[in-house]
């Protein structure tokens, strides 16, 4: 590699199963299970994430002379920009209509998954810059034939790095509960306005008078028989809100919960017994990260009871600082979900659309940014010297 760093090198590889769990998770550390190996290897032995399905897994694993790995990024060449929510369908077309090919692209991402995180994988003490990684990711989009690279839903600080390094930087925004040392969820309340907190109390009424069973499984309390039911509330929304294939496979829940183990939670409501509903969790260090949400039934507020209101109460009992709730979704802001700005970076070989993008996305951080702000002040909290009637 350049710039003075002949003494590592990059290879890439079509399986996360190349590469040892143990050194992949130095450099992942155990912060965020989305990026863990546990979690990568999942999607990829379920059929999830793999070539058939347009995801091309080519991990990069960046090496020292004496052999170790020292930093590595989840990677896949696409096909096509589908389960990434990050949007650059415009820019594919933009490309193809000048004569241009956008597709393949390199993608540095968790599969399906909008969760802020880690994506440059430097393991701590290697000495080594964040930046070196990306040069041999420029240099692998290179080799691969590809139009350009993508690094989503990444931290602000990796970010920051690779906007310094010439890269293309993208601000979004998701909402994120923050727990300020909540006793329980009644004192969570008690934060709120009086409008919000009645309006929360409604909803949870009326959620838990529909006469079924909520409970929260957690790791080996999670049975066939609930991934079972949990691939067809999956279905079910995924069917309804694109009317296409699923991007997860049956097999890939109990896959999960046999390498994440405690790590899995899952909210669920029962009728008779039987699996009605149900929203998925998993718990990192510090963060709860709701991701998937489904139904068979249709219950007044049972989304908001499953996928919020219990992910907070379960935040207060285990103490963890916040919880984010996924992708989209204002109406998660008048339930104590603020909103929180997320980050991704982009390389783009040609030098026309370059350009047209960079000026683009100039005009879209500023306008994320008053919308952000423009959120913020709808917080439900109360305002200072505000009575909490």
């Amino acid at each position: 590699m350049p710039d003075g760093a002949a003494a590592l090198s990059l290879s890439l590889h079509a399986r996360i199963a190349e590469i040892p769990a143990a050194e992949w998770d130095a450099c992942a550390g155990g912060d965020n299970p989305f990026v863990s190996h546990a979690f990568l290897a999942a999607l990829e032995e379920s059929g999830s994430a793999t070539a058939r399905a347009g995801w091309l897994p080519q991990h990069a694993a960046l090496r020292d002379a004496a052999g170790r790995l020292v930093a590595c990024a989840p990677c896949y060449v696409k096909s096509h920009s589908r389960g990434e929510y990050v949007f650059d369908y415009a820019w594919a077309e933009a490309l193809e209509r000048a004569g241009g090919r956008y597709y393949p692209k390199l993608q540095v991402c968790v599969p399906f998954s909008p969760v802020p995180g880690p994506r440059l994988l430097v393991r701590p003490g290697a000495g080594v810059p964040a930046a070196a990684l990306a040069r041999g990711l420029v240099e692998a989009c290179g080799a691969l034939g590809a139009s350009s690279v993508h690094v989503t839903f990444c931290t602000e600080a990796e970010g920051a790095a690779l906007g310094a390094a010439g890269w293309l930087r993208r601000t979004g925004v998701q909402f994120h509960w923050h727990n300020a040392g909540y006793a329980s969820f009644d004192d969570f309340l008690g934060a709120l306005s009086s409008r919000k907190r009645k309006q929360i109390r409604r909803e949870r009424r009326d959620a838990q008078a529909s006469g079924l069973v909520l409970r929260t499984l957690r790791g080996a309390e999670i049975t066939p028989r609930h991934w079972a039911a949990f691939h067809r509330f999956y279905r079910s929304t995924t069917d309804r809100k694109w009317g296409r294939s699923a991007y997860l496979t049956p097999q890939f829940w109990p896959l999960l919960g046999e390498r994440l183990g405690d790590a899995v939670v899952l909210m669920l409501a029962e009728r008779d017994g039987e699996p009605v509903a149900g929203a998925l969790n998993l718990l990192g260090r510090g963060a709860l990260y709701g991701r998937n949400w489904g139904a068979v039934v249709d219950v007044p507020f049972l989304h908001f009871e499953l996928c919020y209101y219990r992910a907070i109460e379960f935040a207060i009992a285990h103490r963890i600082s916040r919880v984010e709730a996924g992708a989209q979704g204002e109406h998660k802001l008048q339930r104590g979900y603020l909103p929180v700005p997320t980050h991704s970076a982009h390389w783009i070989a040609h030098p026309g659309l370059r350009r047209g993008v960079a000026e683009f996305l100039a005009r879209e951080r500023r306008a994320m940014e008053e919308e952000i702000a423009a959120l913020a002040a709808l917080s439900p909290f109360r305002r200072e010297g505000e009575e909490a009637a």
